[in-house]
C-alpha cells in the first residue's frame, strides 16, 4: 500500500505503555477534507471489515518497525506494563480529580446527605463508596457491602465474583450498582510492542432485595480508564491493545480482524454470550498506530437486565476522560515520545500534542462521534477541560526541552477555546504564556471564568476572564508560595485550595489548605491558610476524597502519613478554622454526610460522627470475609 506523502510516524509513550502513532489511509474509508482546527480533523469510518483490517496492519507494520528501531534493549520485556495494562500512572502532582456536586435524588425520603465530589453537576463519577441518603455501598477487598444508615447496622454482604482483587469503584442507580474491577492481564495471550492484553470486569449488583444479589457480569478487553454516569446511562470508557504475538514477525501479517477488535463476554443467569466490537463501530484519526483502541459502552442501569453495552471503537489512546452532561470527551497525549521505552517518564516534553475526541451521549445507547481537535501540550486531569456555553475550554503545559527528572523543563502553559465546527473542534480563541518556567499543578472553571495554578517555587493564581471566547484574558493574578493541587468552588465569591505550603526555593513543606476571595476577578486575595506541617491528604491526588459542606462550612480531608485520619475544618466569611481530627490512626479514604452524622470510610470499617461537634457516635467493622 502506498502511504500519503503527508504521512507523520512519531513514537508516543503512553503514561505507563507504548502506543506509536502512524498515518496511514485506510483502504476503503471515507475521506473527509482536513479543514480548519487545531487538529486531526474528524474520524474515518471504515466500509468492511476487510478494510479496516488492512488499514491496522499497515499502521501496526510501521508502528512495530518505528518502535523496533527506538527501544532501549535492556528495558524490553517487563520493564513497565503495556498501554492498556491496569497501572498507567500519572504525572507527579497531576491527581486525576474531581470536583462538588449534589448526588441525585432517586428517595425521597432520605436525608439530606453529600454525594460523590464530582465535576460537573448531574454527572457522576465512580468511586469506592456511594449513597443515597438510607444507604451506604462500598466494595473493598473484593466484597461488596450495604450499610442501612438509620439502624447504622451491615445488612448485606456480597463477595464479587473470581478473584479480581485491587482496588475497584462503583456507580449507583436506585437498586443497581456497577462495580468496575481493575484489569488483570489475560492469561496466555501476547501484544504488539510486548503489550500484555489485559480483561476488565463491569459487576452489576441488585440491591432491591434483602441481600445484594449478582445481576450479571460484563467481561471486557483492556483496561477501564473511567466511567460518566446521567442519570440510568453510565458510559464505561475502556483502552485495549491487539492480541499479536510480538515475538513473532509475521505475526501482523498473519492476524485476522479478530485480534484487533475488542471482545467482550456477558454473563446473565447462568447464560454466557461472547461478542466483539462490530467493524462498523470503529472508526480512525487521520493520524493513528494499529496498537491502541478506545471503546465506549453504554449501559443503562434501569434495564431488567445487562447488556453488551453497545460499544463503539476509536482507533486511538486515552488518557482523560470528561463527561459535561450531553457530551463526553477522552483525550490522550504523546508525552512520553522525548524519552526511550523503559525509561523514567519526562514531566513536560517539546512538541507534545493532546488530542481530544467528542462524543454526544445526549441520548441513550450508543454514543455518536461529533469532533476531534488537537491541542498543544498536555493535561493535569480533566479539571483542565470544560464545556460552557457550547465551547471547550482546555489549559496545557507545553516544553522546550525535555526534563528527565525532577526539575520542571522550560515550560509554559496556555490556554485554549475549541467550538464544534462540522467535525472539527476548531480553535477560536487562546491565552499563551501562563506560568512562564513553571507547569500547571491545578485549573477550575466556574461560569465563564477559569483559575489556573502553576508553581515552580512560588505559586500563582491566574484569574482568566473567558466572556468573549474568542480573546480570554488573564485579568488577575496572586502569587503565594506552595501550591494548590485542587481547588474548589465555596461561593460567595471564594474558593478553596488544598495543595502543599513551600519554602521560597520552591521546597515542600506540609499540607496547606487556602480560603481565596476571587469577587474581584482583578484583585484575587487570600482570606486565610491553614498549614499542617509534613503531611499529605489523598485530596491533593483525588479529589473524590475531598468533602466540603456548605451548610455548616465543613471542610474535610484524609491526612497522612504522620497523623492518620481526617483534619476538620470550618470556613466563614473571612476565616479557616480547625474543628478536630477524626479517626486518628487509621487512614481515611472518603468521607460523607448524612443528616446530621458524618461517616468516614477505611479499609477497616465505617465511622459515624456528628457532623459539627464531630463527637464519635458509632463504628461499623467490616468483617474480614463475606
Amino acid at each position: 500500500m502506498r502511504l500519503n506523502r503527508h504521512c507523520i510516524i512519531g513514537l508516543t509513550l503512553g503514561a505507563v505503555g507504548l502506543a506509536l502513532t502512524a498515518c496511514v489511509p485506510g483502504a476503503g474509508a471515507r475521506h473527509v477534507d482536513p479543514g480548519q482546527g487545531t487538529g486531526p480533523p474528524t474520524l474515518l469510518a471504515y466500509d468492511s471489515c476487510d478494510a479496516a483490517v488492512s488499514s491496522l496492519k499497515a499502521a501496526a507494520r510501521i508502528a512495530m518497525s518505528q518502535y523496533r528501531s527506538t527501544v532501549v534493549p535492556e528495558a524490553r520485556p517487563g520493564a513497565v506494563r503495556g498501554a492498556s495494562g491496569p497501572a498507567r500512572l500519572a504525572p507527579a502532582a497531576a491527581p486525576r480529580e474531581a470536583a462538588p456536586a449534589a448526588a441525585p435524588r432517586d428517595v425521597t425520603s432520605a436525608a439530606e446527605y453529600s454525594g460523590t465530589n464530582v465535576h460537573e453537576p448531574g454527572v457522576d463519577e465512580p468511586d469506592i463508596v456511594k449513597t443515597d441518603g438510607r444507604r451506604i455501598i462500598t466494595v473493598t477487598d473484593n466484597v461488596l457491602r450495604v450499610v442501612d444508615v438509620t439502624s447504622r447496622r451491615l445488612t448485606g454482604e456480597l463477595s464479587m465474583p473470581g478473584n479480581l482483587g485491587g482496588p475497584s469503584e462503583l456507580l449507583l442507580r436506585r437498586d443497581r450498582a456497577l462495580v468496575m474491577f481493575p484489569s488483570a492481564p489475560v492469561p496466555g495471550r501476547m501484544g504488539l510492542a510486548d503489550q500484555q492484553p489485559y480483561s476488565s470486569e463491569l459487576v452489576l449488583v441488585d440491591l432491591s432485595g434483602r441481600s445484594p444479589r449478582l445481576a450479571g457480569t460484563l467481561t471486557v478487553d483492556g483496561s477501564v480508564i473511567d466511567a460518566r454516569q446521567v442519570g440510568a446511562e453510565a458510559r464505561v470508557v475502556v483502552r485495549s491493545t491487539p492480541t499479536v504475538d510480538a515475538e513473532d514477525p509475521t505475526a501482523i501479517d498473519r492476524a485476522t480482524i479478530s485480534a484487533w477488535l475488542p471482545h467482550f463476554t456477558l454473563s446473565v443467569d447462568g447464560r454466557t454470550r461472547s461478542g466483539t466490537v462490530d467493524c462498523r463501530q470503529i472508526s480512525r484519526p487521520l493520524k493513528y498506530s494499529g496498537l491502541t483502541m478506545l471503546t465506549v459502552y453504554s449501559l443503562d442501569l434501569d434495564a431488567s437486565t445487562l447488556t453488551a453495552g453497545e460499544p463503539v471503537t476509536v482507533v486511538a489512546d486515552g488518557d482523560v476522560v470528561y463527561g459535561s452532561g450531553n457530551s463526553l470527551y477522552v483525550a490522550a497525549d504523546d508525552r512520553w515520545m522525548a524519552v526511550g521505552w523503559g525509561r523514567q517518564p519526562a514531566q513536560t516534553a517539546p512538541g507534545t500534542h493532546t488530542q481530544i475526541y467528542k462524543f454526544d451521549v445526549s441520548k441513550p445507547g450508543r454514543p455518536v462521534f461529533e469532533a476531534s481537535g488537537e491541542v498543544p501540550g498536555w493535561l493535569i486531569n480533566q479539571y483542565a477541560m470544560s464545556e460552557f456555553d457550547g465551547k471547550l475550554r482546555v489549559v496545557t503545559t507545553s516544553a522546550r526541552t525535555v526534563s528527565l527528572g525532577p526539575s520542571p523543563a522550560a515550560s509554559e502553559s496556555a490556554l485554549y477555546v475549541l467550538h464544534q465546527r462540522g467535525e472539527v473542534l476548531a480553535e477560536v480563541g487562546r491565552l499563551e504564556r501562563l506560568g512562564k518556567g513553571e507547569r500547571v499543578y491545578s485549573v477550575r472553571f466556574v461560569g465563564p471564568t477559569g483559575y489556573v495554578v502553576t508553581f515552580r517555587q512560588t505559586d500563582p493564581l491566574y484569574v482568566v476572564d473567558l466572556r468573549d471566547p474568542a480573546n480570554p484574558a488573564a485579568v488577575g493574578e496572586l502569587k503565594l508560595t506552595g501550591y494548590s493541587a485542587y481547588l474548589h468552588p465555596a461561593g460567595d465569591g471564594r474558593l478553596i485550595g488544598v495543595g502543599q505550603e513551600a519554602s521560597a526555593r520552591g521546597r515542600v513543606l506540609g499540607i496547606q489548605v487556602s480560603l481565596f476571595d476571587v469577587r474581584d476577578p482583578s484583585k484575587p486575595d487570600l482570606l486565610a491558610r491553614y498549614q499542617l506541617n509534613g503531611g499529605r491528604s489523598e485530596s491533593e491526588v483525588d479529589a473524590h476524597a475531598f468533602l466540603f459542606w456548605p451548610k455548616t462550612g465543613l471542610v474535610l480531608i484524609p491526612v497522612t502519613p504522620s497523623v492518620n485520619g481526617a483534619l476538620a475544618l470550618t470556613i466563614d466569611g473571612a476565616g479557616i478554622h480547625q474543628l478536630g481530627r477524626v479517626r486518628p490512626g487509621l487512614q481515611i479514604r472518603r468521607s460523607l454526610v448524612i443528616g446530621d452524622t458524618l461517616w468516614t470510610l477505611t479499609e477497616r470499617g465505617l465511622g459515624a460522627n456528628h457532623v459539627t461537634t464531630l463527637a464519635g457516635e458509632d463504628w461499623i467493622p467490616f468483617s474480614t470475609a463475606a
